[in-house]
């Protein structure tokens, strides 16, 4: 898929602003120049950015209601899937948070929120003040199992959790709820055939 490709489904389809887009622009010019020094991401996907970082997180806008509440990013990495998700929302009232534990993937995300003027925070503890969040999002965080038991056992409120998975979705899942079950719904990537989204709603 081309970028351009990818772009008319980030407007079309997920409903991307022009000022959405063009802020994605200079994110990822921001992060390849980063990216030469830090590796955020890997170099193997740098001319595929669009499609393998930036619709990858993007997709998730269908399944949160940006209209009310907060959203966590647990291990946001460079960026994804929260800051993308951030930088789509347009409701000063729908906080968003990114946490991450490298101090230099934070100075990063602060730069960019202040570039580009991003209603979001960033924390350092993933494990602190994220508990009263409508949604949590991950990917690429920790093994499935560490996921579940971070959302079960800190979040305070009744909450959705979102997990961006690979092909081994639906086994890593049966893994999980081995002792617990939870109702979850498993939803195709638009970005890979093999790829899934777990979403579970955790009950207080």
């Amino acid at each position: 898929m081309q970028d351009q490709e990818v772009i008319n489904i980030l407007q079309n389809r997920l409903k991307f602003s022009p000022k959405n887009i063009s802020d994605l622009k200079i994110f990822i010019d921001e992060l390849l120049i980063a990216n030469k020094k830090h590796n955020f991401i890997s170099k193997s996907t740098e001319n595929v950015i669009w499609l393998r970082h930036i619709l990858d997180s993007a997709q998730l806008v269908k399944f949160i209601d940006f209209s009310k509440g907060s959203l966590s990013d647990l291990g946001s990495g460079a960026g994804f899937p929260g800051l993308i998700l951030a930088l789509f929302n347009s409701n000063k009232d729908f906080h968003v948070k990114l946490y991450e534990k490298s101090p230099v993937k934070r100075a990063f995300l602060k730069d960019i929120k202040k570039k580009l003027s991003i209603n979001v925070e960033v924390f350092a503890n993933v494990y602190k003040d994220f508990t009263d969040s409508d949604y949590l999002v991950s990917r690429a965080f920790k093994k499935l199992e560490a996921i579940i038991q971070v959302s079960r056992e800190i979040a305070k409120k009744s909450h959705k959790l979102i997990i961006l998975k690979g092909q081994n979705a639906q086994k890593d899942l049966e893994k999980a709820f081995k002792k617990e079950k939870y109702a979850y719904k498993l939803e195709n990537s638009i970005t890979n055939k093999d790829s899934k989204i777990i979403l579970v709603n955790f009950k207080k």
